[in-house]
């Protein structure tokens, strides 16, 4: 008895940490089919896949702006980010500003959304496997592809069409902003009709993608 339980352990574990490291050596070359986040929302999913070079390089470096920094340069983890986020959790306070392009890709493509801690630690060895396992061009593609930009809208052709009637290789470099700006919370802010805090927002992106200069080297140049 105990050799058979002993077994299906090692099965349990060896799918636990097969699986997770097969799919994402497919989906370095195939799109992935859906996400636990679509599957979890009630409502028709809007989601057309575009390779990177089909999407206004505007875009990525909005978003990279907005969402990640340093997405060029680090392996993953930001961790002076992280290690702010974990004090403001720990003091009680709102913990934001720690996850990453490639923890967000980790998350959307294997994960449930929310913010458990134990979801943050299931979410760490996923993010260092697409690092160790894709190139940056294929993590930002993939993020632009299947994150959430409003009800059932998922990636960035649905969006660029949903809110602004184009493709999104004619996104300008304002829309592609104002696209970034509302990720935190595109559930609730719209890029297409955007309030007074979407539009400070927008205006602070395309400021900082003016700075970031050579942070900005791995995404499509614009």
């Amino acid at each position: 008895m105990r050799r058979s339980l002993r077994r299906w352990l090692l099965a349990a574990v060896a799918v636990a940490i097969g699986l997770p490291v097969l799919l994402i050596l497919v989906y370095r070359v195939v799109p992935p089919p859906v996400t636990p986040l679509m599957l979890l929302r009630d409502a028709p999913i809007d989601r057309r896949w575009v390779p990177l070079e089909e999407i206004a390089p505007a875009l990525p470096r909005a978003v990279i702006a907005s969402e990640d920094n340093l997405f060029c340069r680090h392996g993953g983890i930001d961790w002076n980010s992280l290690s702010a986020a974990v004090e403001a959790y720990a003091a009680g306070e709102r913990a934001g500003g720690g996850s990453t392009i490639s923890m967000q890709t980790a998350k959307n493509l294997f994960l449930w959304p929310d913010r458990h801690p134990v979801r943050k630690v299931i979410e760490f060895p996923l993010t260092l496997l697409i690092e160790a396992l894709w190139p940056k061009r294929r993590i930002l593609e993939v993020y632009l592809n299947v994150v959430e930009w409003g009800d059932g809208v998922y990636g960035a052709e649905a969006a660029a069409r949903h809110h602004f009637g184009k493709a999104a290789r004619d996104l300008s470099t304002t829309e592609a902003a104002r696209l970034a700006a509302v990720l935190p919370n595109p559930r609730n802010w719209s890029a297409g009709r955007p309030d007074a805090h979407v539009l400070r927002r927008t205006a602070t992106i395309r400021r900082r993608v003016g700075q970031l200069g050579p942070l900005l080297d791995c995404a499509p140049a614009g």
